[in-house]
């Protein structure tokens, strides 16, 4: 009888254990991140009594946890640094103090004063720096904030839709004006000339609000250039002035660098595009693009589902300037917890593979999300449930036992 009362003893630690995983899960239902674990049990070695078919089991052991990797569902917030994985993969954060590596999938993430993103225990994202003009990778290290003041960009492009009368009188003139920029961001109207000197030809000039241009108009050598037309009203590149080319104004005398850019109006062949026509009506402009912009400050940041994060500027534009990195392991069940929602690798686990987001098998990343806990409530309620009946068995075993021992105890009285 003595081996019932051990049996129920195992029993109860067992139990003990298992209750204590169950409200383990009950207690992070809400934390972000979160993977539930279950209770696994073994029963303990037997002991034989004369021959293999007669063995006693001698009770019950936990022999481990199996933790369930499914991801939790995602819920939506109002920071554009919250990111969730849809899909396999952990984020990289390192802490600084002793360079320890540690993987998690909590995004719960913000810059912090030092413009480096970390998470709410101050430890570093890891991710890929981009350089914004070639767009090319660094080494894995520290997510860190750009530069709050974008470069501005001299104006090297202009195009526009653009119709000239051809019912217009010798002497008529059109003026049109554009906005561009020089290599200090400085804008500069640049005010296009149009002089009807012929039936459907226009010669033409720019003056500019500060500086001088080249084609300049009266006084200046060369004083202007020519846009000559033909009976369909399409623009004549051999009979214009340069011949076959897209022309080049250039900008001189300003705070920056000079300003030289080329007017679009001819396809890769040498012909017109369609941009620039003489039609009869009304002198007019119908469209105009340039490629040159000031400088801006940072407005703010996106996050895309490849985990790129992009600058937002004041002035339109947008820089993309690092890429999130995720690690992958071949068990994630031999991962070895930290606390704070931290694991570690281990031998179990497997080295880590680090890839972007998207592809090597990992998921890609949901901006202004947060996983949360994968917790079933229900399934946890039924555990507790069945657990505690476990408890209330083994403990009916002890007390059982016990009789039977006083009863036997009692045969000698």
């Amino acid at each position: 009888m003595i081996g019932s009362l051990y049996s129920g003893i195992s029993g109860l630690k067992a139990q003990t254990s298992a209750m204590a995983v169950i409200g383990d899960n009950v207690a992070n239902v809400n934390t972000t991140g979160f993977k539930s674990s279950t209770v696994e049990f073994s029963n303990v070695f037997n002991a034989t009594l004369g021959q293999s078919r007669t063995q006693i089991g001698r009770g019950v052991m936990m022999s481990g946890l199996s933790a369930n990797w499914n991801s939790g569902t995602l819920e939506n917030t109002n920071t554009v640094t919250d990111l969730a994985i849809n899909g396999q993969g952990m984020f990289i954060v390192r802490d600084a103090s002793n360079n320890g590596q540690y993987y998690t999938r909590a995004g719960q993430f913000e810059f912090n004063g030092a413009n480096m993103l970390v998470n709410t225990d101050g430890l570093e994202v890891q991710g890929y720096a981009i350089d914004p003009n070639t767009g090319a990778t660094g080494a894995l290290g520290t997510i860190t904030l750009p530069n709050g003041v974008s470069t501005p960009n001299a104006t090297q492009n202009i195009t526009m839709g653009l119709n000239l009368d051809s019912g217009a009188a010798v002497g008529d003139t059109f003026d049109t004006t554009v906005s561009v920029y020089d290599s200090l961001g400085d804008s500069i109207e640049m005010n296009l000339v149009f002089e009807n000197t012929a039936a459907n030809t226009w010669r033409w000039y720019v003056s500019p609000s500060i500086g001088t241009a080249t084609p300049a108009g009266p006084g200046a050598t060369p004083q202007y250039n020519v846009l000559a037309f033909g009976p369909t009203g399409a623009l004549l590149p051999a009979s214009s002035t340069p011949a076959s080319a897209n022309p080049t104004i250039t900008i001189s005398g300003l705070p920056g660098n000079n300003v030289s850019l080329t007017w679009n109006m001819l396809d890769g062949t040498g012909a017109t595009d369609g941009s620039v026509t003489g039609y009869a009506g009304q002198s007019v402009k119908t469209s105009q693009t340039q490629d040159g912009y000031p400088s801006g400050m940072l407005q703010g940041i996106s996050i895309d589902d490849f985990g790129i994060f992009t600058a937002l500027y004041s002035n339109g534009t947008m820089a993309p300037f690092a890429q999130v990195a995720l690690a992958d392991f071949a068990s994630y069940s031999g991962l070895a917890k930290q606390g704070s929602n931290l694991f570690v690798s281990s031998l179990a686990s497997g080295q880590p593979v680090v890839a972007t987001p998207g592809s090597a098998g990992v998921g890609k990343i949901a901006s202004s999300s947060l996983e949360m806990s994968n917790v079933d409530l229900a399934q946890e309620f039924v555990s507790l449930i069945t657990t505690q009946r476990a408890f209330q068995a083994n403990s009916k075993v002890i007390t059982t036992s016990d009789e039977v021992l006083n009863d036997l105890i009692n045969i000698k009285r």
